[in-house]
């Protein structure tokens, strides 16, 4: 068993005792579920990131509205990660921070990039976006970890 595993195994079997109230499952991605109340974490993973998906559901974060309020929870969470990993011995870089921040704010510019002219959209909707340049109006799909679509409406 690796450093990061055995390091993992330990922070899990803290975080358990800790939250007795959260569910941990093994998955593919790391991912707060508030429907129940469930982290799931990659077994191999790194630690500081299950660390931000229980900073998720410390902080009760559930749903948003804008996109732009994804970005904000992220980025919330991430604070809220670097404040409980002292207690954890878990070191939070800044660089990782912000790479992983990178991926939100790319998402946002990926969906909110018109498909007809590519100037910058406004969300005019749950998964609806407008330009203001051409007025081309179009949905989009999550895409949190799939492939972004954008559909010309």
């Amino acid at each position: 068993m690796g450093a990061t595993t055995t390091h993992l195994t330990s922070l899990l079997k803290k975080l358990k005792e800790k939250y007795p109230t959260l569910q941990f499952e093994v998955g593919e991605h790391f991912l707060w579920s508030p429907e129940n109340n469930t982290v799931t974490y990659q077994s191999n993973g790194e630690p500081a990131l299950l660390l931000h998906e229980v900073a998720h559901a410390l902080l009760a974060h559930t749903t948003y509205e804008r996109d732009v309020q994804l970005v904000a929870m992220e980025r919330a969470a991430w604070e809220k990660a670097r404040e409980i990993s002292i207690s954890y011995d878990v070191t939070i870089s800044e660089d990782l921070l912000e790479g992983h921040l990178d991926t939100y704010r790319d998402w946002l510019h990926a969906r909110s990039t018109c498909p007809a002219c590519t100037a910058t959209g406004y969300q005019s909707g749950a998964s609806a976006y407008t330009c203001p340049a051409c007025t081309q109006e179009w949905h989009v799909n999550e895409a949190r970890v799939c492939q972004l679509r954008r559909v010309k409406i």
